[in-house]
């Protein structure tokens, strides 16, 4: 059977990195992308270039209409997904709890938890065995910031990212007999323009001197943790976080 690798944000950062190590290590790949074409169709042309199969598809994550539309995409185009990446999120500029508005705080829910569970609906659908799938994995991005809190920077996009955690908990459990492994990264400071929402985009590197590595860490080291998760290689992992921090 094909492997299909589904990479929610995939057209930068971390997103692009496991679509890249993805196509290298044999798998069709959809892009998923909200509204930055070009940088997609440059991962794209890179994916296919390593004599994959793969597509690009915009859609936003965290609207159900948009996300089954991705996936009959994939299921049309490249097969049944084997693999689901939810990597898509958001942040916002560094803020107190107090000045926050409702608005910001929606979004960033919606964007970070709603959308994963979102996209995890569908791909269990076509995974699990109790719905005639031959299995899977879902690994779900999530950050250190759900261990640490961000306090007076962020702490709306840590909580979102703690959801994250107990969300991969909860659903590892709920699949586990089911095929489907479910699994999530957290990164620390990584260089990747991400860190340019927050209004800070020299953040890592302001930071890699408090770092016990005494750097910020790649896209790439977060993908192979990610396509390692996504793999056979770790057959007897499920509901487990691999820290990619730094030390921090």
């Amino acid at each position: 059977m094909a492997k299909v690798i589904v990479i929610t944000g995939g057209s930068r950062g971390i997103g692009a990195a496991t679509a890249l190590l993805a196509a290298r290590q044999g798998y069709r790949v959809c892009i998923n992308y909200l509204s930055d074409e070009e940088s997609a169709m440059r991962v794209l042309a890179e994916v296919r270039a390593c004599g994959v199969h793969g597509i690009a598809v915009r859609a936003d994550a965290s609207n159900e209409d948009e996300v089954i539309r991705l996936f009959h995409r994939v299921d049309t185009e490249l097969g049944a997904v084997t693999a689901l990446v939810n990597n898509a999120a958001t942040i916002a500029e560094q803020s107190r709890v107090e000045e926050m508005s409702e608005f910001r705080l929606l979004k960033m829910m919606k964007n970070n938890i709603v959308g994963p569970m979102l996209c995890a609906k569908h791909a269990i659908h076509r995974m699990s065995t109790l719905h005639g799938g031959s299995g899977g994995t879902i690994v779900n991005v999530s950050s250190a910031a759900a261990r640490l809190g961000s306090a007076n920077e962020y702490v709306d996009y840590a909580a979102s990212k703690g959801a994250i955690d107990t969300f991969t908990i909860g659903l590892s459990k709920e699949l586990a007999s089911e095929g489907v492994r479910v699994n999530a990264v957290r990164p620390g400071y990584i260089h990747t323009d991400f860190h340019s929402l927050s209004g800070d985009a020299n953040r890592v590197t302001k930071q890699e001197s408090a770092l016990p590595m005494g750097r910020g860490g790649r896209p790439d080291e977060v993908a192979e943790a990610i396509v390692w998760l996504s793999s056979e290689l770790s057959s007897y992992v499920t509901g487990t976080f691999i820290d990619l921090a730094g030390g921090r």
